[in-house]
C-alpha cells in the first residue's frame, strides 16, 4: 500500500475561502493508486511555507508519494515548483512530461504547466495543476507507474523493466 499525501496549494483553500475540489479528486483517487492518504493539508501560496511541509513531510517518512494540487501555472502566486525544486535531492522529469502530454491530448494550455517531480529521499514528489479536470487527466497518466516508482524508492526493484512491474 502506497502511503499518500494530500497538499493543496491555494490561498483562497487556506482561508477557508474555496472549497477544496482538486485535493478531494487526489484523496477520492488514492485507492486506485493502491493507495491511502495518510496526511492531508492546505496552505497558502507561499514558497516558504510549501517548501517547508514538503520537507517535513518527505523527512518524516510517514509517507512514499507527496501530491500537490495548485501553484503550477503562470500567475505571480504560483511558486509550488520552485518551492519543489529547492527541497528535491533529484528530479523525475519523465512524470512531469508525461502529465503534460496526457493534457495536451485535452487542451492546448497544458503546455503553460510548470508541474515538477523529485525524490527527496525515500519519498516522491508530484506537483498537479490545480484544476480537478486537470488532475483526473495527470492522475490518468501517471497512476501505473507509481506502485513501480515507490518500489523502486524502497529498493524492492532492482530489475527496472515495465514488463517486470506489470507495466505494459
Amino acid at each position: 500500500m502506497i502511503k499518500i499525501g494530500v497538499l493543496t496549494i491555494s490561498d483562497k483553500g487556506s482561508k477557508g475561502q474555496r472549497e477544496d475540489k482538486s485535493g478531494q479528486v487526489i484523496r477520492d483517487s488514492a485507492p486506485a493508486m493502491k493507495g491511502r492518504v495518510v496526511k492531508y493539508e492546505i496552505v497558502p501560496d507561499e514558497k516558504e511555507t510549501i517548501a517547508a511541509r514538503l520537507r517535513d513531510w518527505a523527512d518524516g517518512g510517514e509517507m512514499d508519494v507527496i501530491l500537490t494540487t495548485g501553484g503550477t501555472g503562470l500567475a505571480g502566486r504560483d511558486v509550488t515548483p520552485e518551492a519543489t525544486l529547492s527541497i528535491i535531492d533529484r528530479e523525475v522529469p519523465g512524470i512531469a512530461e508525461a502529465m503534460r502530454v496526457k493534457s495536451l491530448e485535452k487542451t492546448p494550455t497544458a503546455m503553460l504547466s510548470r508541474a515538477v517531480a523529485g525524490q527527496r529521499g525515500k519519498c516522491l514528489i508530484v506537483n498537479l495543476p490545480g484544476s480537478t479536470r486537470a488532475v483526473k487527466e495527470c492522475l490518468e497518466a501517471i497512476m501505473p507507474v507509481l506502485p513501480h516508482a515507490v518500489d523502486i524508492i524502497r529498493g524492492k526493484v532492482t530489475e527496472h523493466s515495465l514488463q517486470d512491474a506489470g507495466i505494459n
